[in-house]
């Protein structure tokens, strides 16, 4: 594939005004589908968690989930959003292979919740106010595998399979008015606006929010406008995007692409792209569809949602506190300064660090795993922090330092075979052998050999040149792989000299 010639961001933005717009898909955890009573699972063998309606089989009808229905409310209200007092599904009629029944049970003209807001936090603290246009319910479609292209894409595939197993998933899609004024940061809004709505997800509790697994999706729509003119570009939509740092790039991307174009007198496609993690491109994907193009009407197998007054008061006052209130509360809880909350903030590992402080660990190792050397090894391997271990394994390894049993520079080492996969951090440590020798005949055997391959720092110490004992130490710790305990090593050192 041909890389698009682009432009340099700041004279894109000397030239044009950015217009963003984003799609976030939130796949919603309840037991069972949306319309079906096939479980909502992930990771099970393809095409085994189906119902006949996942497929659109011949007799078979839609039941609404009503536990989807209360999670969808409570989102909307969470997003500042009005709730319908009646709201519908619609069929959005397109053809695709993972769209067993050729439709889409979504809704149109007449979603649960609309007219909303949403607060975003910048990097260095700017507050920004993202105006929600709707959240709809809707259902999910099946997942392709592309067999013997190049990264997974369809594009020289050989064959592709298809899992129903997603097949009628219960979806929230969240649609955002047009962003204007982002103008620099739009990138980073885009990255943060994402953040923002799953720090808002989890708290709620409705979904796992797990980028790499698809819960959370992002379709990020991105036009110019050349400087004055009022009327709004031709928009482009880059789809699932499935990382708040891919989120960041694809924006960025687009600007620059569209700039160039459009600044040698070229128009702009309105068309879906695809984001490429591994070149940082987009590329083209099929003219954008319109609501025309659908073929939207009324599902005529479903009624009306109609939720009570109470439901909706009910579901108002069991909302958790705000992202903004939430993050103000943390910081005083855990007694950091306005740069190492930022750091966390910025990190998008809010959630980590907590989920790691309420496992067990202090507000300080939490914080230093998760903005120090999780990211580190995360900008390694080109893929989000979160997604590398989970917070209680962090916990359970803080826990090996805290006893004794792991220096930091071990539980480094047990952090990279736990983001390889290897088990537990206890396993890890076994199975490697690297927990800290506490045993002080071996610590003194060591001693005693290192002090014969250098014997005037033994007389050094006892003439009160203490800091000789570091090259001692530094020998011991070199011997044992860095297994021993370096403070114990220093005292059996003192002792000896003392003798």
């Amino acid at each position: 594939m041909m890389a698009a010639k682009i432009m340099d961001f700041d004279r894109a933005l000397e030239l044009f005004e950015p217009v963003l717009g984003f799609e976030v898909h939130v796949e919603l955890n309840t037991a069972t589908k949306m319309f079906s009573a096939a479980p909502n699972s992930f990771g099970r063998e393809p095409n085994t968690d189906l119902a006949p309606v996942d497929l659109g089989l011949p007799g078979s009808m839609p039941v609404v989930n009503e536990q989807a229905v209360r999670y969808s409310i409570s989102l909307g209200l969470a997003l500042g959003c009005s709730i319908a007092e009646s709201s519908r599904f619609a069929r959005k009629n397109y053809f695709y292979p993972d769209l067993g029944k050729n439709y889409q049970i979504s809704q149109y003209d007449e979603p649960i919740a609309y007219e909303g807001e949403v607060e975003v936090e910048l990097e260095d603290g700017t507050l920004v106010t993202v105006p929600i246009e709707r959240a709809h319910m809707e259902e999910d479609a099946g997942k392709l595998t592309h067999v013997g292209g190049a990264a997974g894409r369809i594009q020289g595939a050989e064959y592709s399979l298809v899992d129903y197993n997603r097949a009628g998933v219960p979806l929230v899609e969240i649609v955002t008015k047009p962003i204007i004024g982002a103008e620099h940061r739009a990138p980073e809004l885009g990255a943060a606006y994402v953040r923002t709505i799953r720090d808002i997800v989890l708290s709620l509790g409705i979904s796992d929010a797990r980028m790499e697994r698809g819960n959370l999706r992002c379709d990020a729509n991105v036009s110019l406008r050349p400087r004055g003119q009022q009327k709004l570009g031709t928009r482009t939509e880059t789809k699932n995007v499935n990382s708040m740092r891919s989120v960041q790039r694809a924006v960025r991307y687009e600007i620059q692409r569209q700039a160039a174009i459009l600044a040698e007198g070229g128009t702009i496609t309105q068309e879906t792209r695809h984001w490429h993690e591994d070149t940082g491109v987009t590329s083209a994907g099929r003219p954008k569809s319109d609501a025309d193009d659908y073929r939207y009407f009324p599902e005529p197998d479903l009624l009306p949602v109609v939720p009570s007054a109470e439901l909706v008061e009910q579901l108002r006052a069991a909302l958790p506190e705000p992202p903004a209130v939430r993050r103000r509360r943390l910081k005083t809880e855990w007694g950091f300064t306005d740069l190492e909350f930022q750091d966390v903030a910025n990190g998008g590992v809010l959630v980590e660090v907590e989920q790691t402080i309420a496992a067990g660990a202090t507000p300080t190792a939490a914080r230093k795993w998760w903005t120090t050397e999780i990211p580190r090894l995360a900008n390694a391997a080109g893929r989000e922090a979160s997604e590398l271990v989970e917070p209680s394994a962090v916990a359970e390894l803080q826990k090996l330092v805290d006893a004794g049993t792991l220096t930091d520079k071990l539980a480094r080492q047990v952090l990279e075979g736990m983001v390889a996969g290897e088990g537990t951090p206890q396993q890890i440590v076994d199975a490697r052998g690297l927990a800290v020798v506490s045993d002080d005949g071996a610590l003194i055997a060591a001693i005693d050999e290192a002090l014969a391959a250098q014997p005037d720092v033994l007389a050094k110490i006892k003439d009160g040149k203490v800091q000789a004992a570091g090259a001692i130490i530094g020998a011991v710790m070199k011997a044992m792989r860095g297994q021993a305990d370096a403070a114990r090593v220093r005292e059996l050192i003192l002792e000896r000299a003392a003798e």
